[in-house]
């Protein structure tokens, strides 16, 4: 069993940055792919980053490429979300996510992931 709890959300201006984190307890974290995902009122959960264990691997939404940057410290159980050049559009609930599957082609897909946190509020707005 993991246990995750992300932290980091709030309101920042177009064009600002935040850096949101998940820190995980339980099983050994380094183990995991962990993903972000993220969900806006009246839409479904979709995919934002994700990272292999090793940190070799990560993948990104086309929407977020450029902008977002996932990375992981395993010896602190730390999977961090740096998000620069933040908009409207990119308001919304942000969840992380692991799971003890392998690095796959296609990571993206929410029914892979094992265990969620409970979320974080994300505001881009003036």
């Amino acid at each position: 069993q993991v246990q995750l709890v992300e932290s980091g959300g709030g309101l920042v201006q177009p064009g600002g940055s935040l850096r949101l984190s998940c820190a995980a307890s339980g099983r050994t974290f380094s183990n995991y792919v962990v993903g972000w995902f993220r969900q806006a009122p009246g839409k479904e959960r979709e995919f934002v980053a994700a990272i292999s264990w090793s940190a070799r691997n990560t993948a990104y939404a086309d929407s977020v490429k450029g902008r977002f940057t996932i990375s992981r410290d395993n010896a602190k159980n730390t999977v961090s979300l740096q998000m620069n050049s933040l908009n409207p559009e990119d308001t919304a609930v942000y969840y992380c996510a692991a799971t003890r599957s392998a690095w796959l082609s296609n990571i993206k897909p929410p029914t892979i992931y094992d265990y969620w946190g409970q979320g974080t509020q994300v505001t881009v707005s003036s």
